[in-house]
């Protein structure tokens, strides 16, 4: 018989214990007058003395994080929503049935404790328990409370036992519900409206990704999990809607790594009379305000740099080539959008295509410091606007963060002919085997038709501006259940019934 099995009949004999003693193994309804935190945020700095001179009746309730002591006395802490509270248990202010229940506890049960509050003679802030409550009890072992849960892939597959030993995972999901609490609040401060558009799509696009694919039975039909929201809320912006904004999962079937989970958050937003210059003030705003509100301040730390969001250095992209080229042949601005020139650094196919080819080896490892780059080449940027003074390229930026990507916006195309130009030069890209090629909406290029008013619109990638402001450094740290490999049958089910 292995050590968790043993340990599992051994604690499923403790739920006949604890309802001998008139008590519910798996209890119910707790009405508690204070949580964890509550009680230190209002009573923990008081001092002995004027405890002792008002005493403060409470109920509360958490998991038993440590246990020490079985004789007449004895404390444990409880915890609950990331703080710990000491309980003094003594015989003498316990009922018989609940002195026994506490002899019968283990670390990890879930417990409900009237008392009154107090500090120990070592200061500590505490609760004089009047009576216990049983609410849940812990089947199989907590780990080992001076080292926590260390295993990574432990910790990620098993999420609930992640938060319950690891502290400042919970900080790190608390910062996370901050980053889009504040981004909601500025969008809806100035004006636009949060709106919901279609995951499962008859056309997959709004990016350049490779989708994954359903079927809707009753209308014998093939869909796809939305890779943007992006064309059907500019849909929105042709029916009147100026400013709108999703915060919305999107889904791309590409690779996993420690930028990438195949689902993913991002809040998407389009404001109408603006162009990618005005989105550029804007999107300093948005970041500079969630680094106050998520850290306290502009100035963060990441992987041991530091980060300042109130400084937000711009490049076009021909711009941060040559800043951060190293070695000879250095090229100037002529040089990168010479053909000849750039065929000898790339084997891409188009003079774009190259020059991105080129930014995302030669810059973007460096660009550390919050940084936009702007003016991208019309090959990889299917929906966005052309500069008029320069047409192969459009008006198109990404925000850079820590060495990626974190952003991208630009002014909307707006012209249905045009539109329906870059979706068939996206199909070619396709036919020469480009697999995360645009495909042709002929839905939105009608929509376009009606009138779209110049627009700016932007993405930013909720899941990686968490990682930066948490000093998180896997994607995977960020999302609560990332996407894993199977790790085969669990047996769980086969070990409880092996116990009875």
């Amino acid at each position: 018989m292995s050590l968790e099995h043993e340990l599992l009949k051994q604690r499923l004999q403790r739920t006949h214990e604890i309802s001998s003693l008139g008590h519910r193994p798996y209890g119910s309804r707790f009405d508690a007058s204070h949580s964890v935190p509550q009680l230190w945020e209002e009573h923990g700095a008081k001092t002995v003395e004027e405890l002792e001179a008002a005493p403060i009746a409470v109920r509360v309730c958490g998991r038993i994080n440590s246990l020490r002591g079985k004789g007449k006395a004895g404390f444990l802490h409880l915890e609950q929503g990331g703080k710990k509270i000491q309980v003094y248990i003594k015989i003498d202010f316990l009922s018989e049935n609940d002195f026994k229940l506490y002899q019968v506890l283990d670390i990890g049960d879930i417990l409900g404790v009237d008392g009154t509050l107090f500090h120990t003679r070592t200061g500590e802030f505490s609760i004089h328990a009047t009576g216990l409550t049983f609410l849940s009890k812990t089947l199989l072992p907590m780990p080992e409370k001076y080292h926590g849960l260390e295993d990574v892939e432990t910790r990620t597959r098993q999420r609930y036992l992640d938060l319950i030993a690891n502290t400042d995972v919970r900080a790190t999901f608390v910062a996370r519900a901050k980053v889009t609490q504040s981004l909601r609040r500025q969008l809806d401060a100035r004006g636009f409206v949060e709106v919901e558009t279609p995951m499962l799509q008859p056309l997959y696009g709004g990016a350049a990704a490779r989708p994954f694919v359903t079927h809707h039975n009753t209308l014998d039909l093939d869909l796809y999990l939305r890779i943007a929201p992006e064309l059907y809320l500019k849909r929105l912006i042709v029916g009147g809607m100026d400013r709108v904004y999703e915060i919305n999962r999107n889904f791309r079937n590409e690779g996993i790594s420690i930028k990438h989970n195949p689902e993913f958050t991002m809040l998407e937003f389009y404001q109408a009379y603006t162009d990618y210059r005005g989105l550029m003030d804007l999107t300093e705003e948005l970041l500079r305000q969630v680094a106050i509100d998520v850290t306290g301040g502009t100035k963060i730390t990441y992987q041991e740099q530091e980060l300042d969001f109130a400084s937000i250095r711009r490049y076009t992209m021909r711009e941060a080539v040559i800043e951060y080229w190293r070695g000879e042949d250095k090229p100037s601005l002529a040089d990168l959008t010479d053909p000849a020139w750039l065929v000898r650094h790339s084997s891409k196919s188009t003079s774009g295509e190259m020059l991105l080819d080129l930014f995302e080896r030669v810059c973007e490892e460096h660009l550390f410091q919050p940084t936009m780059i702007y003016d991208y080449p019309v090959e990889v940027s299917p929906l966005s606007k052309n500069k008029p003074d320069e047409p192969n390229f459009v008006e198109r930026f990404e925000i850079f963060c820590a060495g990626m990507e974190i952003g991208n916006a630009y002014t909307e195309l707006n012209d249905p002919n045009e539109q329906r130009k870059r979706f068939e030069l996206q199909l070619a890209m396709a036919a020469r085997g480009d697999d995360e090629a645009h495909q042709m909406d002929e839905d939105y290029v009608r929509a376009l038709c009606y009138g779209m008013p110049p627009t700016g619109g932007e993405g930013i990638g909720i899941d990686r501006l968490t990682m930066i402001l948490t000093d998180s450094r896997s994607i995977r740290d960020v999302i609560l259940f990332p996407l894993l490999r199977p790790e085969g049958e669990i047996g769980i089910a086969q070990l409880l019934r092996d116990s009875e």
